[in-house]
């Protein structure tokens, strides 16, 4: 916990560096800085609290974020002009800090809708899932056509029809990473329990065959589940009909499903950031981990991912892994991004992004440091790929890309039915079928981007609010959202537009 009103934060007794907690002059005097400052200050970024030579390896939270690229004086503002990568092996020590968290059992529940396959939606939606880009137009074709029928008005307990469209399912290999990839994705939409009814709409002569999708295991345990190709259906306007017809059918079966008490044991939370700044790893992202901590004491489970944005903190994980065997699944993971950048003429330290840079942050060590926070302290219970289904209960981590919409979309397609979604510089998103909560890292954008922003956690600084408090109250509010509270990426209409599947391989 801060001071109110304080203006600077240093974040461990070993660091070299505080952080400024509101713009700061030159020549202002800064707790923790022994001297006037020597130029200004941005809010959320780095100054020296002592003098440091070139070479010299810069600490952030006790760890190591970079090195300092020429002689800093105390002082000064270090940022991307005098501080850059290091070398950062680390001591993974798998497993050696695994301290399981006490349970808790006072019976909380949330109101859900209890599926066929035993899991619990916190929307009940009736998706349109597409094999290929090339059904995509015809899915949003019915999906416009069915939000104008009266009988989807007359569906209470449906919250509306979803395009699930993409860019992909074609040129591209059969056999392959990127196939498989997309297939897990597809899949897992299909079978994610925040839909009570699927149409499955492909074109017919596609590389992602529906055949191939309805064949390998039941895509869907229940009834509710249809599949059609433009091509055989009859064009355009045939498949409308159709699509219509079919929706309606599952409409029906949908609307029956009502919310019911479940634990909270059922909820599958993705973790996420975007638009980071230097507050990210002081306010929100801690915050998001307590809560983090409060469901897996009550037996549900958290997904955290975005590994190219852990990088350089993986350290932190593979200590709290359960097993050695866990951890390295980790570690592996890692080495396959070192290996997939390397042959694709990137970097893993290609983050952060020009906004990241502008609100304090200057390496992927730095980002990667405050982004895991966002995971607790629970043990790291499982390592899965991008898109498998996730059956192990706590928190558990999903490799993926840092691009979120990509990331969420693995989230989703692994069980995820709620996503919690911290930010610093204002993202805007949303992720039909599964609602976004989003949490404000300062009180200046959360008062600019209110009508975004479902929680402010700048007053973790701005007030001195601990951040096991506000971890609390994201934890209730997370509870509210599972039993059918809107955010406020609902009300205004998003997730349209952020279903991206990530695409491995050649485009042929």
């Amino acid at each position: 916990m801060t001071e109110p009103a304080a203006r600077t934060i240093r974040l461990h007794p070993g660091d070299n560096v505080v952080i400024a907690l509101s713009d700061l002059a030159a020549g202002a005097e800064a707790p923790g800085v022994p001297v006037p400052l020597t130029q200004p200050v941005p809010r959320g970024h780095k100054i020296a609290v002592r003098a440091l030579s070139k070479g010299e390896n810069i600490l952030r939270y006790g760890q190591i974020i970079g090195a300092a690229t020429e002689d800093i004086p105390a002082g000064a503002h270090v940022h991307s002009h005098n501080l850059g990568m290091s070398g950062h092996s680390e001591d993974y020590a798998h497993a050696s800090a695994n301290t399981p968290l006490p349970p808790v059992e006072d019976g909380r529940t949330f109101l859900g809708y209890r599926r066929a396959d035993g899991r619990v939606g916190t929307r009940n939606y009736l998706g349109i899932l597409t094999s290929v880009n090339c059904s995509g137009s015809v899915a949003r074709f019915i999906a416009e056509a069915a939000e104008k029928a009266p009988w989807l008005a007359d569906l209470a307990h449906v919250d509306g029809v979803v395009p699930i469209v993409h860019g992909t399912g074609c040129g591209m290999s059969g056999v392959n990473e990127g196939y498989r990839t997309l297939f897990r994705t597809l899949q897992g939409y299909a079978r994610n329990p925040n839909f009570g009814g699927i149409l499955l709409v492909g074109l017919g002569c596609e590389v992602m065959q529906i055949a191939d999708l309805v064949g390998q295991g039941r895509l869907r345990a229940g009834g509710n589940f249809r599949y059609m190709t433009i091509q055989q259906t009859g064009g355009t306007r045939a498949t409308i009909e159709a699509g219509l017809a079919r929706l309606r059918e599952m409409g029906a079966e949908a609307n029956a499903a009502r919310r019911e008490p479940a634990p909270l044991s059922e909820l599958t939370i993705g973790l996420q950031c975007g638009g980071s700044d230097g507050y990210s790893g002081i306010t929100a992202n801690p915050a998001l981990g307590a809560a983090s901590d409060l469901l897996v004491r009550h037996g549900g489970t958290t997904i955290l991912s975005e590994t190219p944005e852990i990088y350089g903190a993986e350290h932190l994980l593979t200590r709290r892994a359960v097993s050695r065997e866990v951890g390295e699944k980790l570690i592996e993971r890692i080495r396959w991004w070192e290996d997939y950048t390397a042959r694709n003429e990137g970097e893993m330290d290609n983050n952060p992004s020009p906004g990241n840079k502008r609100g304090g942050l200057t390496t992927i060590l730095e980002k990667s440091l405050g982004a895991v926070a966002k995971g607790g302290t629970a043990p790291l219970a499982g390592v899965y790929k991008f898109a498998e289904p996730i059956d192990t209960k706590g928190f558990v981590y999903m490799d993926s890309p840092g691009y979120d919409p990509c990331s969420v979309t693995g989230q989703i397609a692994s069980g995820a039915n709620l996503i919690a979604f911290t930010t610093g510089r204002g993202s805007v998103s949303g992720y039909k079928p599964v609602p976004c909560y989003k949490l404000a890292t300062n009180s200046e954008m959360h008062a600019r981007m209110e009508e975004d922003m479902d929680i402010n956690c700048g007053d973790i600084v701005s007030a001195g609010m601990s951040v096991e408090e506000k971890g609390r109250q994201i934890f209730e509010d997370l509870i509210r959202v599972a039993s059918g509270e809107r955010t406020k990426s609902e009300a205004l209409g998003f997730g349209g537009a952020e279903f991206v599947p990530w695409q491995i391989g050649a485009v042929m």
